[in-house]
């Protein structure tokens, strides 16, 4: 089993830097998180889990599953991929929201030591750990200097996480030369690689662009330019699926967006500013290596709720949107229990009937 993980997380490393996170408010205070999951290699097995209060948790490490041991004091329901400890996006009953976003070549955690497994925690499992235990960014803050949070195999590259409150407030987490750091993150865009405080900086550089239409721009007497159409106040906007690019994109598509009524409304104008990063499948790939039966690397696409405790979700096999409402789930008597996100992989289309 370990070592099925440790094959999953190199297979992570190499195709799975690609997931986009934003954040929206609406008009009636309800906070909303929404992110895509990618993987660019193969069809990944996704599910979800529900997670009762007292749930009981171990960590793997390198030699085993023989760390952290820890009991689950909120409910929680997560998204994970392929193996049902590694949850990569979640909410739990208290509306504390995270998530794993891939950092390959910039993360660097301390080196294990198996003689601290009882209090080592593996990075994969952070996002299970904090749903479980917390309710509040300063209280993960505080216990993280009570463990050590390592990586299965270097070989699989680090990752950071986003960690946010129901009120707003969000934070980035990374852990850089073996030292955490925190990053309030009042935009609520995140991407991958590189640090997260180098692309704030990156902003700068499209310091020019805003919604509408350019003014027109007279070179000499004679000669005006003219838009050539609505939206070229953004020329410039990089469109390729590097995370720089992306950090970018996110973060005027989220900023220039209207701010809806009601949570719902919010929720589907997250998936709505998603579409624009759904990477269509060859664009990440040589045409030699082209997986099969693949219709999109980004196999997921999240938004949560977190006023509402509604969790929903949407596949690259099935753009319907599902939800799951943690306050119909009684996390004191609901037993453990995982479900794949799709049970048949095939995209419905309702057939309309022409009188």
């Amino acid at each position: 089993m370990l070592a099925a993980a440790v094959l999953l997380g190199g297979i992570y490393a190499a195709d799975a830097d690609a997931c986009t996170g934003i954040s929206l408010t609406a008009q009636d205070g309800s906070n909303v998180v929404a992110r895509t999951v990618e993987w660019a290699a193969t069809p990944m097995q996704c599910g979800y889990v529900v997670a009762p209060r007292g749930h009981k948790h171990q960590s793997y490490t390198p030699t085993g599953e023989n760390g952290l041991k820890y009991k689950s004091v909120y409910g929680y329901v997560g998204v994970y991929t392929e193996y049902e400890p590694f949850v990569v996006e979640g909410i739990n009953e208290t509306g504390l929201s995270a998530g794993l976003f891939f950092f390959p070549g910039y993360g660097q955690y301390a080196p294990y030591d198996s003689k601290y497994n009882d209090k080592t925690l593996c990075d994969m499992q952070f996002v299970s750990w904090v749903l479980s235990q917390f309710s509040s960014i300063d209280q993960v803050k505080k216990a993280l200097s009570e463990i050590n949070l390592i990586t299965l195999d270097h070989k699989i590259g680090a990752v950071h996480w986003r960690i946010a409150e129901p009120d707003g407030r969000m934070v980035v987490l990374e852990i850089v030369a073996g030292v955490p750091n925190f990053y309030e993150n009042e935009l609520g865009v995140l991407t991958n690689a590189p640090c997260f405080p180098w692309h704030m900086t990156n902003l700068n550089n499209y310091v020019n662009l805003e919604p509408g239409l350019a003014p027109d721009n007279t070179l000499k007497p004679g000669v005006i330019l003219q838009s050539l159409g609505h939206g070229s106040g953004m020329l410039g906007l990089p469109g390729d699926f590097t995370p720089p690019s992306r950090f970018v994109r996110a973060a005027f598509f989220q900023t220039t967006s209207p701010v809806w009524a009601t949570g719902f409304d919010t929720v589907i104008q997250a998936f709505h500013i998603l579409n624009n990063f759904d990477i269509p499948i060859g664009s990440q790939h040589a045409k030699a290596d082209i997986p099969k039966g693949l219709p999109s690397a980004t196999q997921v696409t999240s938004v949560t709720d977190q006023k509402a405790l509604v969790f929903y979700y949407r596949t690259a096999w099935n753009s319907n949107i599902r939800c799951i409402d943690l306050k119909d789930i009684d996390f004191r008597r609901v037993s453990y229990q995982s479900h794949p996100l799709d049970e048949v992989q095939v995209q419905p289309v309702e057939k309309l009937k022409v009188m």
